[in-house]
């Protein structure tokens, strides 16, 4: 089957799982159907062979799977895979979020750019025209104030003036168009900081809101509210994995907790704990940016005080450099409340994906689960990795075969469940990646055969297909990467491989052509040129300079040309004669023998005619 075959079959499986689902009343997004096509395909419990071509009942068998775990809503493995889609296809890191921002804003205000530079004004009320669109631009591109309230309009009318008077219009419009787009971005950037100065001073600016302040009480209140979720997580899993530890060690409590799905709760709260820290180590770095952002504004607006204080006229050079840092450090604010809403949106919408375990195990049942058993291990011990680098760290799958019995963990190599890895014990890094561990043991056991537990991971991956992400085993499944980190030239994935029918053509004459010309292969018609150069290099042209034409000026001269003229030296003439006509009678004969004729002659006379 060719690729395109391949795709289009994917396509339809895709299209009638979303309508089957559609008709239950449930809609559910492409990407999050194609990753569950991709889960049911590789399960190895449902046995289908992705390698080979599959027949049509292993088709409709794979849609009616994906379907029943699509709407299976008491499953806390698909609301795993939901996060991980959500946050695959919505999370984008600071560059990429401010660099789309600024794209949209630039969008936006492309029009009225277009409409100030394309303009040509040359009547005075033209000219008022364009001036009133530059202060409208102005305004919009600094976003401080409604340019529909009359006092904002009038105080960057103001300030405007103060840069760009508006007798100085013709020369704006003079300008070229990249010229034009540069002054605009200058006379917004100006602008801005002049009313950041007033404000500053109390001369006006009321429309502005106080962002650092802002920043200073937002930042805290995120940072906490990401915490309380990572307590609750911590919390959470050491429940979790004490309850899975105890059925491994009590073969009673392996049939009473049996049918609860502890280990699907596991993952998903593990999966939110990570997606947490990222949003939390985004939210400090926005409180290391706004701290530094903060000094650097009050530096520069000492500077400028003492610069303009008690001063009739400032020159240009010293004061605008200095608006335009304040302008573009205000703006840094403004990128800060648009990352600090953005990271306060994420964890409210990931909270939805965990609410799932938490109400299959309400803290009652939990608390009667776990009455009698003895935790794993302390608080303070999962609190100890809360201010470590999660980037860093990588959960592993304890495994424990008939071969491998390990104290850490008794946990059969179909039942897998993870702990959190200290990087305190050390770091094992094996074929370009790193591995940490809960203990020594655990670290030797693994080193001796890394290649099998690493398997063992791929093989677990399979059944609980919210493991790939999780446990960042997209090397092993090439096919699965998902767009936001393949997109991301930082991340040390491998990249799908993109295969392709394709086909290439060669020019009949890819280079210019090299023709020469004067080229002869004849080599008469070479010595013809040759005779013709011989015979040039005897006509010279010569010239010669006097003592007494040294130093003269040109003198020339006019003469008329001999006008065409003609002479005629013989004229045509000519006569006419009569022309004769003579008659006679009697040539028919008669009845005599004799014939008798007789001769008339008509003819006129010379004089006549």
């Amino acid at each position: 089957m060719s690729s395109d075959q391949t795709r289009n079959v994917v396509r339809e499986i895709i299209r009638e799982i979303g309508q089957a689902c559609a008709t239950r009343g449930q809609t559910f997004s492409e990407t999050l159907v194609a990753f569950m096509v991709k889960a049911v395909a590789l399960d190895p419990r449902n046995d289908f062979k992705v390698d080979q071509i599959l027949t049509k009942e292993d088709l409709q068998n794979i849609i009616q799977l994906c379907v029943t775990r699509l709407l299976d809503t008491t499953n806390p493995s698909l609301s795993t895979i939901k996060m991980q889609v959500y946050f695959d296809v919505n999370y984008a890191n600071r560059a990429e979020l401010l660099s789309e921002q600024h794209r949209v804003l630039e969008a936006r205000l492309a029009p009225v750019v277009r409409d100030i530079t394309d303009n040509c004004p040359h009547l005075q009320e033209e000219m008022e025209n364009v001036y009133r669109k530059i202060v409208s631009y102005v305004l919009l591109a600094s976003g401080l104030g409604s340019p529909t309230d009359i006092g904002v309009v009038r105080e960057v009318t103001a300030a405007l003036q103060s840069v760009f008077p508006q007798r100085e219009i013709m020369t704006f419009t003079s300008l070229g168009k990249k010229n034009k787009q540069q002054q605009l971005k200058t006379f917004a950037m100006l602008v801005t900081g002049i009313r950041l100065y007033n404000k500053a001073c109390g001369k006006g600016g009321s429309s502005i809101d106080d962002l650092p302040a802002i920043l200073n009480e937002a930042i805290p209140s995120a940072t906490r509210t990401i915490d309380e979720g990572l307590n609750n997580c911590h919390l959470r899993a050491h429940q979790y994995t004490t309850l899975l530890e105890s059925m491994q060690e009590d073969q009673h409590r392996h049939t009473q907790l049996s049918s609860f799905k502890l280990k699907e709760a596991l993952f998903n709260v593990r999966q939110y704990e990570a997606f947490l820290c990222i949003l939390l180590s985004d939210a400090i770095t926005s409180a290391q940016e706004v701290e530094k952002m903060q000094v650097q504004f009050a530096r520069t607006m000492e500077r400028l005080k003492n610069t303009v204080e008690n001063k009739v006229s400032v020159d240009a050079n010293e004061v605008f450099p200095l608006f335009i840092a304040l302008s573009n450090l205000w703006t840094s604010f403004q990128d800060e409340m648009l990352l600090l809403k953005f990271l306060a949106s994420m964890t409210n919408n990931l909270q939805q994906f965990s609410e799932i375990q938490s109400q299959l195990f309400p803290e009652e049942l939990l608390a009667s689960l776990l009455e009698g058993l003895t935790k794993k291990g302390s608080e303070s011990d999962l609190r100890k990795t809360q201010n470590l680098d999660y980037e860093c760290i990588l959960y592993w799958i304890v495994y424990c075969s008939p071969f491998y019995f390990v104290e850490f963990g008794l946990v059969l190599v179909w039942f897998g469940f993870f702990f959190l890895g200290n990087p305190a014990i050390g770091v094992l890094k094996h074929k370009g990646k790193c591995y940490v561990f809960t203990s020594k043991e655990a670290a030797y056991i693994f080193a001796q055969d890394p290649d099998k537990f690493i398997q063992l991971n791929v093989e677990k991956a399979k059944e609980y297909a919210e493991l790939i992400q999780l446990l960042e085993l997209h090397h092993q499944f090439e096919y699965l990467v998902p767009y936001a980190q393949a997109r991301t030239p930082d991340k040390c994935l491998m990249k799908p491989t993109v295969k392709c029918d394709s086909s290439s053509q060669t020019d009949t004459h890819i280079l210019s052509p090299t023709i020469v010309t004067s080229y002869e292969w004849n080599e008469w018609e070479m010595r013809r040129k040759a005779i013709k150069l011989a015979n040039l290099r005897r006509k010279l042209t010569h010239a010669m300079q006097t003592d007494l034409s040294n130093m003269r000026r040109q003198n020339c001269t006019q003469v008329y040309l001999p006008k065409d003229a003609s002479t005629q030296t013989k004229r045509d003439n000519s006569s006419n004669v009569p022309r004769p006509q003579i008659f006679l009678e009697g040539l028919r004969g008669q009845s005599s023998p004799t014939t008798h004729t007789v001769k008339v002659n008509l003819t006129r006379a010379v004089d006549e005619t």
